[in-house]
């Protein structure tokens, strides 16, 4: 995290400043492990690891229920190539060339399941090689084209869950995800979308981790402020190229084990490897505990995007929205977008604060159920935290010359209403 997101941040987790000293560092590259679901509670999570934006790693009993790793999974561990061609043979699938570097990623291409699984077989008894390089099947949204799967459930731990709270209610996209590859297959190294945290279960096979606490990052860029494709590569060494590398702290380095979970701090960049064959369950999240920092990184995209073009901004009388239009192909989302993000969450929240749910309601996956699961304080932390984030984009320059008369209800009105219940709930 660059100093001015760390500021922005830091201000508004200021009420939580005892528990987030030095959250962005590790003493000697320590990650804990959380071996009994019995005694981890959601207080102990919140507490220790998201307000503190610190890594853990959850051991296999955390995931020994899923009707994944039941099925999907041979008597020796492999995948169950069988069972998984059976229930999602004819799909189409998002397949990643992991030997190609194009513009800092690898290219991707939609295949039939069936032929990935072909390949991997294939792959597999060829050892580990083939003319068409190491491909890895990467954000699948299973979950969402197969919702009648008992594939898993979503631990507690990471059910306050606004990015999909939000695209599930436009019905438009999801951040949850299934990835499937080869040994050898990897991931080049990034942050996730908008900063968010993520979690990713194995449920079968082997990954290693390289994680650099938010911050670190900096220190990795070259000369002309680009991060590496690959932070193991020997290039980094070249002080020419990398004038910051020997400033670095060494990556952070995980190895997760089948079933265990591992959970990644928001902003906090990786790059991981699949030491075995391996699949996974991956979400991404943001919630009241980095919400901040998804608005910081919205701010520092826009100014990129702002400096990029700043030679048109005299003669193009709508600049201000090119420049919006220009980050939401970017990141996937722009300032209104981001206003109508916080409204749901806090209407969400509002409702469930002024009317409750009955026990019918609170039996089905709903985001209200699980709102209320987590108790009302939690809701009204989440309005708390949206309060200072909505705040401050409605105090926002760049928002404000926006046309805002579609936005309803208007940022005056809606932070009213939030403060209100806020109040009210307090009583």
């Amino acid at each position: 995290m660059d100093r001015a997101t760390f500021a922005c941040s830091t201000a508004f987790f200021r009420d939580y400043s005892s528990s987030s000293q030095g959250a962005f560092c590790l003493p000697g590259g320590h990650v804990d492990f959380i071996e009994k679901v019995e005694s981890f509670t959601y207080s102990d999570f919140f507490r220790d690891y998201l307000i503190p934006n610190h890594p853990c790693i959850f051991s296999a009993k955390f995931t020994e229920d899923w009707g994944s790793r039941r099925n999907w999974v041979t008597w020796d561990g492999k995948p169950n190539f069988d069972h998984l061609l059976q229930k999602f043979g004819e799909a189409v699938v998002p397949v990643a060339n992991c030997d190609v570097k194009e513009y800092n990623s690898n290219p991707k291409e939609q295949l039939p399941f069936k032929e990935y699984v072909k390949y991997w077989k294939e792959y597999i008894k060829n050892d580990y090689r083939s003319s068409r390089g190491c491909l890895y099947l990467k954000d699948w949204h299973l979950s969402r084209a197969f919702p009648e799967q008992d594939v898993y459930t979503t631990p507690v731990y990471f059910s306050s869950d606004w990015l999909n709270e939000y695209w599930d209610a436009i019905a438009v996209d999801d951040y949850r995800f299934v990835y499937m590859g080869p040994k050898g297959s990897w991931t080049p190294f990034h942050a996730d979308v908008f900063r968010s945290y993520s979690w990713s279960a194995n449920i079968c096979g082997r990954k290693k981790w390289l994680l650099s606490p938010a911050g670190q990052e900096e220190y990795l860029k070259d000369r002309h402020g680009n991060l590496p494709f690959d932070v193991t590569a020997p290039s980094l060494q070249d002080r020419s190229v990398y004038p910051r590398y020997n400033q670095s702290q060494p990556p952070v380095e995980i190895v997760q084990e089948a079933g265990e979970i591992v959970f990644i701090p928001s902003g906090w960049h990786h790059q991981v490897y699949n030491l075995e064959d391996t699949i996974s369950i991956n979400h991404n999240w943001v919630n009241g505990c980095n919400v901040a920092i998804m608005w910081c990184f919205l701010q520092d995209e826009l100014a990129a995007v702002q400096r990029e073009i700043n030679e048109w901004k005299d003669p193009m009388d709508d600049w201000h929205l090119q420049c919006q239009l220009i980050m939401k192909s970017c990141t996937g989302i722009d300032y209104k977008e981001f206003y109508n993000f916080l409204k749901v969450i806090a209407e969400n929240r509002i409702s469930v604060l002024e009317n409750g749910l009955d026990d019918e309601a609170l039996a089905k996956n709903t985001p209200k159920a699980a709102i209320s699961t987590l108790g009302m304080l939690h809701a009204v932390f989440d309005l708390k935290r949206t309060v200072k984030v909505l705040t401050s984009l409605s105090a926002n320059e760049d928002f404000k010359k926006l046309d805002l008369t579609s936005l309803s209800p208007p940022p005056e009105a809606l932070l009213h209403h939030l403060k209100a219940a806020i109040d009210t709930a307090l009583l």
